[in-house]
């Protein structure tokens, strides 16, 4: 089966698995959502991840995180430029996602980063998803 946006299936596998309460997700990997799984677990939304090497593509291993109740620590994911409408944002136009309280994953000249890191490094660029 051929997939034509790779980014929304990596965001739709990990609501899916925090819908269904699991520990894990197993994701096909790439460079790309290596990186979003970085700036996911450094911004406290998963718990960690792992790659687990294959002779094909490898697999993302991406660990969930759970509040104390047992609720999911991510509440909402975002896709917002997609192969179908792309949507680009200069340095001094980044989203402000649920009023400072999520962050927005940028692809930029200087790699994958989030909207924080972009308007401190005065940079624009694509604009993948939202996260909150």
């Amino acid at each position: 089966m051929s997939m034509n946006d790779p980014v929304a299936d990596f965001l739709t596998r990990i609501r899916n698995g925090q819908q269904a309460g699991h520990r894990w997700t197993d994701i096909p990997g790439s460079n790309l959502k290596l990186r979003m799984s970085l700036l996911l677990k450094l911004e406290g939304y998963i718990k960690d991840f792992v790659v687990i090497e294959d002779d094909k593509q490898n697999v993302l291993r991406v660990y969930l995180k759970y509040t104390a109740n047992g609720s999911p620590v991510i509440g909402g994911l975002t896709r917002i430029s997609r192969p179908g409408r792309r949507l680009y944002v200069p340095a001094d136009n980044l989203p402000r996602v649920r009023n400072g309280l999520g962050i927005a994953i940028l692809t930029t000249s200087r790699g994958v980063i989030t909207d924080k890191q972009a308007k401190k490094e005065r940079v624009g660029g694509e604009v993948l998803c939202h996260v909150w």
